[in-house]
């Protein structure tokens, strides 16, 4: 019976370590942005965690120099539904912001997408977007 007990927590210990990168939590993954309304900005957005939250870095091609407005909203790009999370504004195709209080996982557990917005003052022409999905480039 000695023998057996240090062999069956053996067992246990092998089978749970074996089981953990399974089940380890996505830490990134990359998005593709599509041109909306012929505006020609394609580009991708990588949601990395951190252990403030999700890091965001968007880069979009074709881009102005003038701000336009992002957002993580709820749905999809075929169907955007309200801002889940504000972004920091695009300047020159880029823009980085941490979003506290998610993580990579929690965004891609239901329909979110990445929408950019022509300007502050047209909210309602999109110029690129992309639903938050797992991707081949996910690690």
């Amino acid at each position: 019976m000695r023998l057996l007990s240090p062999l069956l927590a053996s067992a246990a210990l092998m089978t749970f370590v074996s089981l953990a990168p399974a089940t380890a939590a996505m830490t990134s993954t990359t998005i593709d942005l599509h041109a909306q309304n012929g505006s020609g900005e394609d580009g991708t957005a990588k949601l990395s965690d951190t252990d403030g939250g999700v890091n965001v870095t968007i880069s979009l091609k074709g881009a102005p120099a003038t701000a336009q407005p992002v957002h993580i909203h709820d749905g999809t790009c075929d169907k955007l539904g309200g801002v889940a999370y504000p972004l920091t504004n695009v300047v020159n195709g880029s823009s980085t912001t941490l979003v506290k209080g998610t993580t990579v996982a929690a965004l891609m557990a239901k329909p979110f997408a990445i929408n950019a917005h022509k300007s502050a003052s047209d909210l309602g022409t999109y110029v690129s977007c992309g639903n938050i999905v797992a991707s081949s480039s996910s690690m």
